[in-house]
């Protein structure tokens, strides 16, 4: 957003912790950070606010901006279909329009609650066709193995070095990490020091993907993004002990990956908790870097998810037109 323009008063990553035990004990972090956005917002006094994802706390800023006349735009919905479905009474009175990422979000809003949403695309295809369109010179090297491990460092710090000791089954590949470009070079420094055959990469990870045959990927965005490579993945997950266990008795889905979500079925394995042990993961690595009929199958899959998530325009353009339109009709 900054290089487009965007003046950013405070980073997200400021506000980032993962885990009900997490944000618990930064509560007093979040609540001042809460303050100083509301303070920010109502100085600015924009025409429209327009909210991007992080439900927790953008869910917070919608009702107290409803509540002080503000316009609302929410774009990438919470996840409200995973858990917390009760919080669609809230959006319902607090955001005037919510742009949709996901296709089974449409149905499940505009059938389920009655709440009308404009599905717009997911703004990773065009992105990824365009990287892929001005790179079309980086081909598969064969030999390499992608490791996401996500951008907090309290989930590197747990699902890394899982993945690190499956890396030593496999001495004729090279394993290469994606680097969060906000975590110092120390801390991967620390962890990879008895892997000396495994390197890092910073702010690379669409090239270090456009070359790898198979990847370790940690539960997120980077689910679908590895997809949308058409590069072979086994999901990884392990959060704390009791974030998970809190988890596990609120979230009512079948699947953690985007993927598997969207394709509704299991096309690519995933390892939660205490299945994501160095056995487990070698096994399943094994298999996506060999089992030629599995790899195939996935590949398939794949070209089926980005038909579901591709739309006739640029999302992120639907999506700007979406909002420049609604902020004219509302300040005529």
């Amino acid at each position: 957003m900054q290089s487009a323009g965007a003046t950013i008063v405070k980073h997200y990553s400021e506000l980032a912790f993962m885990g009900f035990a997490e944000v618990i004990k930064n509560l007093p972090t979040i609540l001042d950070n809460l303050k100083f956005c509301k303070q920010d917002i109502a100085a600015f006094n924009p025409d429209v606010l327009v909210l991007i994802d992080y439900p927790g706390f953008n869910l917070r800023i919608a009702k107290w901006a409803k509540a002080n006349g503000f316009k609302v735009i929410y774009y990438i919905s919470p996840q409200v279909w995973a858990w917390k479905e009760s919080r669609v009474k809230l959006i319902r009175q607090v955001v005037d329009k919510m742009l949709v990422i996901l296709p089974f979000e449409k149905d499940f809003f505009e059938k389920k609650w009655d709440y009308k949403v404009e599905f717009v695309g997911h703004p990773l295809v065009q992105v990824i066709n365009d990287f892929l369109g001005s790179n079309q010179g980086i081909k598969k090297e064969g030999k390499i193995v992608a490791l996401l491990p996500g951008s907090r460092r309290q989930e590197i710090a747990k699902k890394l070095p899982i993945m690190l000791e499956a890396s030593k089954a496999f001495p004729d590949f090279q394993f290469v990490v994606a680097k969060a470009a906000s975590l110092e070079d120390d801390f991967y420094t620390k962890l990879l020091s008895d892997y000396p055959s495994v390197s890092f990469v910073t702010n690379e990870t669409y090239a270090l993907l456009s070359k790898a045959t198979a990847a370790l990927v940690t539960s997120g965005t980077a689910t679908l993004e590895t997809a949308l490579f058409k590069v072979p993945q086994v999901v990884c997950y392990k959060g704390s002990a009791v974030s998970y266990q809190i988890a596990k008795r609120l979230v009512k889905i079948k699947y953690i990956s985007l993927v598997n979500l969207i394709m509704d079925k299991e096309v690519v394995k995933e390892l939660i908790q205490d299945e994501l042990t160095v056995l487990n993961l070698t096994k399943e690595l094994d298999s996506i870097l060999h089992d030629k009929e599995k790899i195939s199958r996935i590949k398939n899959d794949y070209d089926a998810l980005k038909k579901l998530l591709h739309q006739q325009t640029n999302a992120s353009e639907k999506a700007a037109t979406i909002i420049v339109d609604f902020t004219k009709s509302t300040s005529l």
